[in-house]
């Protein structure tokens, strides 16, 4: 189940007015009441509800709640609201968990109950939206009772509010959020200082914090469109495609290896992530990266980046040796249906793969109906780095070229070969002899060197032991380096045109075929007097079913209601923190309901009519008050709305596991910048955490220093094997999309950021660079270090603190001069003004 509704009820004044009386018996309810029934009312009662109460007759106590009268009525209890006295009516009784408890399985979050509760309290108005009948049992009813929920509307475009303070506008979307604030009885925080400011725009665009140069440029320019200019220049950055590129990792479950027992990396997958990263750097428009994503190899126009697209099919896991080939084929395409649906539609259709889905309208028949839709694509197989057991691998280039790539591999492999023996040649010998422990760890080449060391010169020579090191590190040198006139690409494959037939599987048993059935769209995203999208014939030297490209149409097309809501609201969410539909893979009745619903539908009509163009909204959105506010908000207006539901202030947030990491080497001024493609990079892992490996160090290369510093969006993605600082700071999860990046707070945080190695490494470099910039005097020493990382001027008392800090270090602890300031830069990558983002 998704996270529950976070609804203040003060965001219901929008919808009531502060007087408003309750309704009588024979009242009809104002437009301004029934849009709260059924943007806030109705989707509760249909997510907690409905299962009991919304059938025409409820065996135990035959109430129902889906019309008006038929609550006001009650059921075997009595009337369930009392218009004359509201607050004692029973529904509020039972939601209280007083006398009888509803829901059954569990109390409902406070921002249900308070919606609930000013629902009775104002008269219960309906809709007609809440009268249809409700069934019980059987398929979920696709009606039109189910497509009018707010998710499966058409976008509508909505008239800007009116505001009483117009001078607080930037731009069109202050006016949605001003308007709630002032129908509030609130008004929103303070604008934030420069500093702030600029370093929230560079974290939200790059991921990286401004230097001290980039922070007293910008203080020093006063002209009116300072910030603006520096919006403009970050999203023009290379850096932005690298931060943004990222996010869009998470949702398609990112990953270089193919998890299970033996975790194969996936030979050039790294080519989708770099296409991914140029995609938000071009602006590319968002229906076409969908349409390249999903059938970038049946474009009429398709092109090398089209091709390279379609990777994101081998991204998921997949099992080189399962107990059940047939069921791992089917877990394959289940887990290719949930990315795209979750990923581009924000719903959970993947529920309804074994029943009926429990709580949205999608019956079991529509998931496999969207399954069809892939039904041609071959299954992924590698068997090990060096072969592949299918054609996943496309060569781009002609036939010349391809002839040279297979020369170049061809002496790559024999040089390989003739290393081997020769490294054989000399461990055979020896390895026999070894003690019982070493010759189990002689198996791992990391650990072989080291074993030969501590016995030369009894079974090894140093003459032996340094041509051995030799031969190794060249053969390591040609790993990394695999020679090759052009790359190939992990791409998608068919099996031809005509792809096998698809059958509802009952309970998701590949044994236990039920109906058959055609590609087809979720039923309810349907008008009911639609059909599905027709499917053309395919050519007759086509290489594929033609099928992918109808969904991807279908899923780019401006009148999809959820592509672009999806879409704006991940767009949202990125910069400032959270979405306006928080459950933001989740648009279904078990989801949020949008705190701003006009805004998400203005947001949502505007970037259809301006192309589909992602910097466009983003610049928009970076550009308005409402992301130049304070994160500080007026103490009573945090007290009503703590949740921020209201927008009236900037969520505070912590950086991401990348963000952390990739601002540790930039402050400490160890940061490879220049990495901008091509294979992902290893830094080093302590061997500790490799030994927890059922082959230690397998599958996990070496990395120059250099590389190894690169930002974090190039180091390779091992499913078994998490680089430890990204993983305690909760990096995503690859397994599955990954749509917020939730934040823990836990002692191994602080453990890692003290006392492990790249902390105490990067801190080690840090004094290094300080000494050479700000020389051997502790105060501006001190001043260095700490513009560097907080991004501002520190004030005297500030660095006081630090010059006594090393100084009682050196006096009390008896430390070095070099070892007082190391730990003294090791403490401010410490600071919370590091590490949260205001």
């Amino acid at each position: 189940m998704d996270r529950s509704y976070r609804i203040s009820a003060l965001l219901l004044v929008l919808y009531l007015g502060a007087g408003s009386s309750v309704l009588r018996a024979d009242e009809k309810a104002t437009p301004e009441q029934v849009k709260f029934f059924e943007l806030q009312v109705l989707p509760i009662l249909q997510a907690h509800c409905f299962t009991c109460h919304g059938s025409d007759k409820d065996p135990r106590s035959e109430l129902r709640l889906t019309s008006r009268n038929s609550v006001l009525k009650g059921g075997k209890r009595g009337p369930a609201v009392s218009l004359e006295k509201p607050e004692e009516s029973r529904l509020l009784s039972a939601i209280h968990y007083q006398d009888l408890k509803m829901p059954p399985r569990g109390k409902l979050p406070t921002a249900h109950i308070d919606v609930l509760t000013r629902w009775v309290k104002m008269g219960i108005p309906f809709s007609d939206k809440g009268s249809a009948e409700v069934v019980r049992t059987g398929p979920p009813q696709v009606d039109e009772r189910a497509r009018s929920f707010w998710a499966f509307q058409p976008v509508v475009r909505p008239a800007l509010p009116e505001v009483k303070n117009r001078d607080w506008l930037a731009n069109p979307i202050d006016a949605f959020v001003l308007s709630k604030l002032e129908q509030s009885g609130f008004k929103p925080a303070q604008p934030a200082d420069r500093t702030t400011l600029l370093r929230r725009a560079y974290y939200a665009v790059t991921g990286l914090p401004p230097s001290p140069d980039e922070v007293d440029a910008f203080l020093a320019d006063q002209s009116s469109d300072a910030y603006e200019k520096v919006v403009d220049r970050l999203l023009a950055s290379r850096q932005y495609g690298e931060h943004w590129g990222r996010h869009w990792l998470d949702l398609v479950r990112y990953a270089e290896s193919n998890s299970f027992e033996r975790d194969g990396t996936k030979p050039f997958v790294w080519r989708y992530r770099d296409y991914v990263m140029r995609s938000f750097n071009h602006d590319k428009p968002y229906d076409r990266f969908i349409r390249e994503q999903l059938a970038g190899d049946e474009l009429e126009d398709a092109t090398e980046d089209s091709l390279i697209a379609t990777g994101y099919y081998r991204l998921g896991l997949w099992d080189d040796e399962p107990a059940d080939p047939v069921l791992a084929y089917f877990d394959g395409l289940d887990d290719i249906g949930m990315t795209t649906g979750q990923t581009f539609l924000g719903l959970t259709v993947n529920c309804a793969r074994c029943h009926d889905h429990k709580i949205d309208p999608f019956p079991q028949k529509d998931y496999y109906r969207l399954q069809a839709f892939f039904r041609g694509i071959r299954h992924f197989g590698v068997r090990s780095d060096e072969s592949v057991a299918e054609a996943s691998l496309r060569f781009f280039g002609g036939d010349a070229a391809v002839s040279k790539s297979r020369d170049a591999q061809a002496g790559f492999l024999k040089r390989v070969g003739e290393l081997d023996r020769d490294l054989k040649a000399i461990e055979d010998p020896i390895h026999s002899r070894l003690p019982g422990g070493e010759i189990d760890d002689f198996k791992y080449q990391q650990y072989r060197v080291r074993i030969l060391q501590k016995h030369v010169p009894d079974l090894v020579s140093q003459e032996t032991l340094d041509r051995y090191i030799a031969l190794s590190d060249e053969r390591e040198t040609l790993s990394r380096n695999r020679p090759m006139t052009l790359l190939p690409a992990l791409c998608v494959t068919e099996e031809g045109p005509k792809p096998k037939d698809t059958f509802v599987l009952r309970r998701g048993n590949p044994q236990n075929q039920g109906d058959k059935v055609e590609p087809g769209i979720p039923s309810v995203l349907l008008p009911s007097d639609a059909r599905d999208p027709s499917i053309p014939s395919p050519a007759r030297d086509a290489k594929t079913s033609g099928r992918r490209t109808v969904l991807a149409d279908w899923l780019a097309d401006p009148k999809n209601p959820l592509t672009c809501r999806v879409m704006v609201n991940r767009l949202w969410q990125y910069n400032l923190g959270r979405g306006i539909v928080r459950s933001t893979n989740n648009f279904g009745y078990a989801g949020t309901p949008p705190t701003h619903p006009e805004l998400l539908d203005w947001l949502a009509s505007e970037f259809a009519a301006g192309g589909m163009q992602m910097k466009r909204m983003q610049r928009l959105i970076l550009t308005s008050n409402t992301f130049r506010m304070s994160a500080n908000g007026a103490a009573e207006l945090v007290a009503k709305d703590p949740e921020n539901d209201l927008l009236g202030r900037f969520d505070l947030r912590r950086l991401t596991a990348e963000e952390m990491r990739d601002s540790v080497l930039a402050v400490c001024g160890n940061l490879n910048r220049t990495k901008a493609d091509g294979p992902s990079v290893y830094p080093i892992i302590p061997g500790d955490v490799l030994a927890g490996q059922s082959m230690p160090g397998h599958n996990w290369g070496k990395s120059t220093l250099q590389d190894a510093a690169s930002r974090s969006v190039y180091v390779h993605v091992k499913r078994s094997l998490a680089v430890p600082v990204l993983a305690v700071f909760d990096a995503a999860d690859p397994d599955a999309p990954c749509p917020v990046r939730f934040t823990t707070t836990q002692p191994t945080q602080a453990l890692a950021m003290l006392n492990g190695e790249f902390a105490q490494t990067e801190s080690k470099l840090f004094a290094e660079s300080v000494r050479r910039e700000a020389g051997n005097e502790p105060a501006e020493q001190v001043r260095v270090a700490l513009k560097r990382v907080v991004q501002r001027t520190p004030t005297q008392a500030e660095v006081d603190r630090g010059v006594r800090f090393m100084r009682t270090l050196r006096e009390k602890d008896k430390l070095s001069t070099e070892e007082a300031l190391k730990r003294f830069c090791l403490l401010a990558l410490n600071l919370n003004e590091f590490v949260y983002l205001d």
